[in-house]
């Protein structure tokens, strides 16, 4: 992992991991794409043939993984194909090597370190730092899409407990409460509402905790508009601009090219002696100076 300070902040980057996964791989030549996954792609476990040998598959799953710790943006793509790494078929290995793709258009990409946001979703940022994401599937069905929401809000608030008690012990406290934001209005409602009823009461656990974390002064719960919802690239696959637009607002950089090794020495053009002149022509205009005077 390299880490660049800059003005705005820190920039953490897995660019050498990656460059050297596209040598490993060799995609150096395949076409780049906008977004990791396809949006009309839905992938099946017996969908199509059988890869031969399935080990190609996991190994790239599981570098696109281990990006993951500077690439939330391929968080998604990584967890729908985790879920066929036991029987992958010709058409996950096919989507694997498109999420490559995706990587090869800008393998310098990373995290910025900034000061500005606070928290969304399953995106967690201190001082405007992101320092926690996740997507992972639900361990049990929901039956309701406030129910769902409500699970997902009940996620991120256990993250949230365990991050301040960890910022306190390391005597580094925030400031209290935490805006938590969610494009669930049900969700929320749930959450201020002490009354259970039909909608809630498969998560009444849930709600016990959350609605707890809530009345103890921890978070605070708003609402934001699902064109808003920057927690979105975590749980669905998005068009090309959609995903470029969150990861930009998640934090998502371009890591500098201007280090060491980092950009092929170019030729100078043959003209360069002529208007930029080299050693030896300086040094002899030099020389006609001093005569002059």
């Amino acid at each position: 992992m390299e880490i660049l300070r800059e003005q705005a902040g820190f920039i953490a980057s897995q660019r050498k991991f990656t460059l050297d996964m596209f040598q490993e791989f060799d995609v150096s030549h395949l076409p780049r794409v906008s977004s990791p996954l396809d949006p009309a792609l839905k992938l099946q476990a017996d969908d199509g043939e059988y890869l031969q040998n399935p080990t190609l598959f996991r190994h790239v799953v599981g570098k696109l993984n281990y990006l993951t710790n500077t690439r939330p943006d391929l968080s998604f793509a990584v967890l729908t194909l985790s879920q066929y790494m036991q029987k992958p078929c010709v058409s996950h290995l096919s989507t694997a090597l498109r999420v490559l793709k995706y990587v090869s258009s800008d393998p310098g990409k990373g995290i910025l370190l900034d000061s500005r946001r606070s928290v969304s979703g399953f995106f967690i940022t201190l001082g405007g730092a992101p320092i926690s994401w996740k997507s992972k599937k639900q361990i049990s069905i929901s039956l309701s899409s406030a129910e769902a929401e409500y699970r997902s809000m009940r996620r991120v608030t256990a993250e949230l407990t365990w991050l301040v008690r960890i910022l306190e012990d390391l005597s580094a406290p925030i400031t209290l409460p935490i805006p938590l934001h969610s494009d669930s209005k049900a969700a929320i409602h749930i959450a201020r509402n002490p009354v259970f009823h039909e909608r809630t009461k498969y998560v009444e656990i849930d709600c016990h905790f959350v609605r707890k974390q809530f009345l103890s002064g921890l978070i605070t719960l708003s609402f934001v508009p699902s064109k808003a919802q920057l927690a979105d690239i975590f749980t669905k696959p998005l068009s090309g601009v959609s995903h470029r637009d969150i990861l930009g607002k998640l934090g998502g950089t371009k890591f500098p090219s201007n280090l060491r090794g980092d950009v092929e020495k170019k030729k100078p053009p043959h003209n360069s002696d002529f208007h930029g002149g080299s050693s030896r022509d300086r040094e002899e205009d030099e020389m006609k100076k001093k005569k002059q005077t």
